[in-house]
């Protein structure tokens, strides 16, 4: 699976997860950018305009739901991929997910190929 030059952000508060999705992702081309919480990722996500944007749920300060509620509402941002990660497997996390716009929900700790998975069929649909 070739990914070349694509942007894909990350937004976790786990420095584990941030790394091996790094590790990943780079591994298939893609251009990775980082942030810890909502709130870093929001500016980084305006400069940057990532192809497709992974977000966890539990995060402090700003969490999951309510930094994807804020890229959806946002025109230039709407029609960019937002995928959920959570450590729960839950029907409400994932309908709750949808309500806020998010594109799909990835159970962690993820696999190298279901990460790579998402973005490319992510980026198919997202073309820049």
């Amino acid at each position: 699976m070739n990914l070349n030059g694509l942007k894909v952000m990350v937004i976790d508060d786990s420095n584990t997860i941030r790394r091996s999705a790094e590790i990943f992702l780079s591994q298939a081309g893609c251009q990775v950018l980082l942030a810890e919480d909502g709130f870093d990722a929001l500016s980084k996500i305006t400069d940057h305009h990532p192809d497709v944007i992974f977000v966890d749920i539990m995060m402090p300060r700003l969490d999951g739901y309510q930094t994807c509620a804020l890229i959806k509402k946002n025109p230039k941002l709407a029609t960019t991929p937002v995928i959920m990660l959570s450590s729960k497997d839950g029907l409400f996390d994932r309908a709750r997910g949808r309500m806020v716009g998010s594109d799909e929900y990835l159970t962690k700790p993820f696999t190298k190929d279901s990460l790579i998975k998402a973005v490319s069929e992510h980026s198919l649909n997202h073309p820049r």
